[in-house]
């Protein structure tokens, strides 16, 4: 079976760029008029942090803002979604 990383590089493309360790909160792929881009649900990245890497729900939450959602690595950087709970 294939990994969602490897079905979705199949549709959409080798650009896409993806936040290693989170391949269970990845919702879809976002299209634009020039780029496609990862689309991750942020609780379930918190969740994950807490989960697997022992974390405090504080501590997964600085961790993620400083180490994913604020890096840019150009225009396929992946989107971050917070549903209303957040």
């Amino acid at each position: 079976m294939s990994s969602v990383r490897e079905k979705l590089s199949n549709i959409y493309g080798e650009e896409l760029i993806f936040a290693d360790g989170f391949d269970d909160a990845i919702i879809g792929v976002a299209c634009g008029h020039d780029s496609q881009r990862v689309v991750y649900c942020y609780a379930s990245m918190v969740e994950a942090c807490m989960v697997e890497a022992g974390m405090t729900y504080n501590d997964a939450l600085e961790w993620i803002e400083f180490n994913t959602i604020s890096s840019y690595i150009g225009k396929h950087t992946p989107i971050y979604v917070m549903g209303t709970e957040e």
